[in-house]
């Protein structure tokens, strides 16, 4: 059985993903505590608000060090995702650095506002055991008004005034720029697919 650690960042969601992850038969356990992330058989770092933020308490629980060498399967969910690249654009804050990138702001424009709420597609680039089961254009949920462009790290994609990276995959590391919790099937497959890897 998977002994999943979702890392204690702050943000309004941690019960839905909790739940989101207990319906595909695991126990999650809410932590900060470095041993028991490194026992863990799987990561999620999740995160809702600011950049620098989230980086802050990280950083004052030790964790901007510890993440970035985990070898177990992580997966970062909307800012979490964006904390694993190497910066963002929001109060131009250098973050985790698993993956090369700055997370960019969305431009405003009419009928398009920031932040970037509500269902929208995605479009697969690559196959990969993340996606296993996902229809091609399925629809997941998204708020945000940062994002990451594409990248060879790239998944799949979303639109919104740009392409961005949706879903991300580099070694050990996963991201998606949606809430899975939020997204229904798509998002429970995704989750289930994230808890098979390992």
């Amino acid at each position: 059985m998977s002994r999943v650690a979702i890392i204690e960042n702050g943000g309004a969601n941690i019960a839905s993903l909790r739940f989101a992850l207990e319906r595909l038969g695991c126990a999650p356990e809410l932590t900060s505590d470095a041993r028991i992330i490194r026992a863990a058989t799987h990561v999620v770092l999740p995160g809702v608000g600011a950049a620098a933020d989230g980086m802050a308490r990280l950083r004052a629980r030790g964790l901007d060090q510890l993440i970035p060498g985990l070898e177990q399967p992580v997966l970062g969910i909307c800012l979490g995702m964006q904390l694993l690249y190497e910066a963002s654009e929001e109060g131009n804050v250098s973050c985790l650095g698993a993956w090369p990138g700055t997370a960019k702001r969305f431009t405003p424009a009419p009928g398009r506002p920031v932040p970037h709420m509500g269902w929208n597609r995605l479009q697969c680039r690559n196959n990969g055991d993340l996606l296993d089961g996902l229809d091609d254009n399925a629809y997941a949920w998204f708020a945000h008004g940062y994002a990451l462009p594409v990248s060879v790290e790239t998944l799949a994609t979303a639109e919104y005034g740009r392409q961005f990276s949706a879903v991300v995959a580099q070694r050990n590391f996963y991201g998606v720029q949606f809430h899975p919790e939020r997204s229904g099937d798509a998002g429970a497959a995704l989750l289930r697919n994230f808890l098979a890897l390992g």
